[in-house]
């Protein structure tokens, strides 16, 4: 087995691969490493996968995945881990922002102090307030929602023992929560290292501001995921019957007014002419309604596995 693999997934990044890549190859003789870089080209329309091929070719510690198009960084991840083979796996970004310095201490905290995943922690960050001021709302919801302590859930720089990528599903948007899905995996003894974070030097952001609303939605997605994925019927059952329980007294309450009012000669509207009775009616039938969302869940969890979709073109 390998010391490291080194999965790198990119976006229009030709100028910076190179570079990256030497670093890495830097990084790694300084300290007599063994290693593979997975290049994961996501459908890039520049340059990029000529220079990876060239790259590939010249060294045969760089290996090379492309997609057919641009299909997001968590498919990109997941095949990259399909084919790591490193005792240890370390992600990164291919912009420069991720410094390969990096890689000895984190490769350290996975094999001596026995972490099963280490996320890094850009403290210092050289990314304008409109940028940074999200990234703390989005991380401090992060924190409670999952309950794992870390500062930077976002971080591509990462490192992981090997068994946690071969566990794990990385499929959506859920990059943002590896961690997260480590945890929900068995995968508890994670850990966080501040990282130097570096202006990028080349080209400009692939994501936008709309990455943050849609991290919320994928972190309550994930939160559901984790509490009732494989047990759809305790929550959409338990919602259902309580919904039916509430209609069903009232409209018992109801009928037993009227039948009391009736006995009694006492004057009384019709119970159809009463807002009550629709409300009544109306909770009995959506709670029919998510009972059964909840009995077809349980079949649908029973006969399905999640998957992750994706092409590839070519691979070095």
């Amino acid at each position: 087995m390998i010391d490291l693999s080194i999965v790198i997934p990119l976006y229009n990044e030709e100028e910076s691969l190179p570079e990256l890549f030497d670093w890495i190859q830097r990084v790694a003789t300084k300290n007599s490493y063994s290693y593979e870089v997975i290049f994961v080209n996501d459908g890039s329309t520049d340059r990029s996968w000529e220079v990876i091929s060239a790259l590939c070719h010249k060294h045969p510690e760089a290996k090379g995945i492309k997609f057919r198009r641009n299909y997001g960084k968590s498919p990109a991840l997941h095949s990259g881990f399909e084919r790591a083979k490193g005792r240890v796996v370390i992600t990164m970004d291919a912009d420069l922002q991720d410094s390969p310095e990096e890689i000895p201490e984190l490769y350290r905290m996975i094999t001596e102090q026995g972490l099963d995943l280490v996320s890094g922690w850009k403290q210092k960050r050289f990314d304008p307030l409109s940028k940074t001021l999200p990234t703390k709302l989005f991380n401090a919801t992060a924190r409670k929602v999952s309950g794992i302590k870390l500062n930077d859930f976002n971080c591509g720089l990462k490192a992981y023992r090997l068994d946690v990528v071969k566990n794990i599903e990385v499929y959506g948007d859920m990059h943002r929560y590896i961690p997260y899905l480590a945890k929900n995996a068995g995968f508890k003894n994670i850990g966080e290292k501040v990282v130097q974070h570096q202006a990028r030097k080349y080209g400009v952001t692939k994501f936008g501001l709309s990455r943050f609303v849609n991290g919320y939605l994928d972190l309550i997605t994930l939160w559901f995921f984790s509490r009732f994925g494989k047990k759809p019927m305790h929550f959409f059952g338990l919602a259902g019957s309580l919904m039916f329980f509430v209609g069903l007294v009232s409209v018992i309450i109801l009928g037993a007014y009227k039948l009391y009012t009736l006995f009694n000669g006492i004057a009384h509207p019709l119970i159809t002419n009463q807002p009550y009775f629709y409300l009544a009616l109306t909770s009995m039938l959506l709670g029919t309604q998510l009972f059964l969302a909840g009995f077809l869940g349980e079949l649908i969890t029973r006969n399905s596995s999640e998957r992750n979709i994706y092409k590839i073109e070519e691979e070095i």
